[in-house]
């Protein structure tokens, strides 16, 4: 073997090791570590100086310059599979070369003699080891969230077994505290300060025995009746008495309600509860000016209920633990932070899915996918 060959073969050698390095260190996030790849990459040409490096994956590039080069004397690409999928390329190119001028006329394909045979097994070989490490930690991240949210099911399962044990064990002593505060307010000659105080401890036991409901919700011991239902006359029906009710008269209300949709296999009452805690929600979400837009649609088969405002907003800490039962970001006595628990365990129960989108100061949206009514399924198809 020639001295030059032997010095290329080394230069490759090289390389590879340090891409293995890279992949063995697992230091910092993907995109860390395929910008380490990426930056070894020129060193294992003939012309390192001239080359220029780039790994495209799912549409984001990484790449030895901070811009990419309009033109180039010479390229090479090599497809970058994850999972036998292919998700972009690695791209090694040389923006001059001895004797061929660069410029925007300096062919690609025609001047790919450039690269060596070997240069090309180099690329083909980085491209496999950066498909193999992709799927990697995709496979990692996958098991991290499945273990995340089988800790948070399991979580929620206890909660919601002690809250229906509370809510049933209070249920009855609650029941006669409301019972007998009614039958005393019945009497006569009662004196108006005793009256007063009966009435409001009166209102105070439907407020616990409203609680209460929420909890057997949210612990899925309260039966949906489902029939056949039409969201958009829930939805109208709740829209009705939450803008009558609304205080703050700078928010906008907007119903973009999707026409002709099928109906879906729903409790009509509980459907109700979900649209009415997401714009209370959405209300409490907006201090000053701003907008709350109800849409209904068919997506995939689906009917999707979304409600979006123009609000606060939340951090990735609040929605991480948004749907928490008992987890709220109101003053004490202001929220219970059942609210949107139980808009989940109703969709949960209706064998539906909910999704939020949020960010600080841009608002949230709320997206609750239903199933369509067996009947109407074969309609949309």
């Amino acid at each position: 073997m020639a001295v030059t060959e032997l010095g290329e073969r080394v230069k490759e050698l090289q390389c590879l090791y340090k891409v293995a390095a890279v992949f063995a260190e697992r230091r910092g996030s993907l995109h860390e570590c395929l910008t380490r790849v990426v930056s070894v990459l020129p060193a294992a040409c003939r012309f390192p100086d001239r080359a220029w490096a780039n790994i495209r994956l799912d549409g984001v590039e990484v790449t030895t310059t901070t811009e990419r080069p309009r033109f180039s004397a010479a390229r090479i690409r090599a497809p970058l599979r994850v999972a036998d999928k292919e998700r972009g390329e690695v791209l090694l190119a040389y923006l001059s070369a001895p004797g061929i001028p660069g410029g925007p006329d300096a062919g690609d394909a025609g001047k790919a003699e450039l690269f060596l045979a070997e240069e090309r097994s180099l690329l083909d070989a980085v491209s496999r080891q950066i498909g193999v490490f992709v799927a990697s930690v995709e496979a990692e991240q996958r098991r991290v969230d499945m273990e995340a949210s089988l800790r948070h099911a399991d979580r929620l399962a206890t909660i919601g077994q002690l809250a229906a044990g509370v809510a049933h064990e209070l249920n009855e002593p609650l029941g006669n505290v409301l019972g007998f505060a009614q039958l005393a307010l019945k009497a006569a000659d009662v004196p108006v300060q005793v009256r007063t105080d009966l009435g409001r401890i009166a209102e105070a036991a439907l407020r616990g025995r409203e609680i209460i409901r929420k909890l057997l919700v949210f612990a899925r011991q309260a039966p949906a009746s489902k029939q056949p239902t039409a969201i958009n006359t829930v939805v109208e029906e709740a829209m009705f008495l939450l803008e009558a009710g609304c205080e703050n008269p700078s928010v906008r209300f907007v119903r973009e309600l999707g026409a002709g949709l099928p109906s879906i296999a729903a409790d009509p009452v509980q459907v109700r509860q979900v649209v009415t805690n997401l714009v209370i929600n959405a209300m409490q979400a907006i201090s000053g000016a701003g907008t709350i837009t109800v849409r209904t649609a068919v997506v995939d088969g689906a009917v999707v209920l979304s409600v979006a405002d123009t609000g606060s907003g939340m951090t990735p800490e609040v929605l991480r633990r948004v749907f928490d039962p008992f987890f709220t970001t109101k003053d004490v006595g202001l929220g219970t932070g059942l609210g949107l628990a139980v808009v989940q365990g109703i969709v949960a129960g209706h064998g539906g899915s909910i999704e939020v989108e949020s960010e600080p100061a841009r608002g949230s949206v709320f997206r609750v996918r239903l199933a369509v009514h067996a009947a109407e399924s074969a309609r949309i198809r």
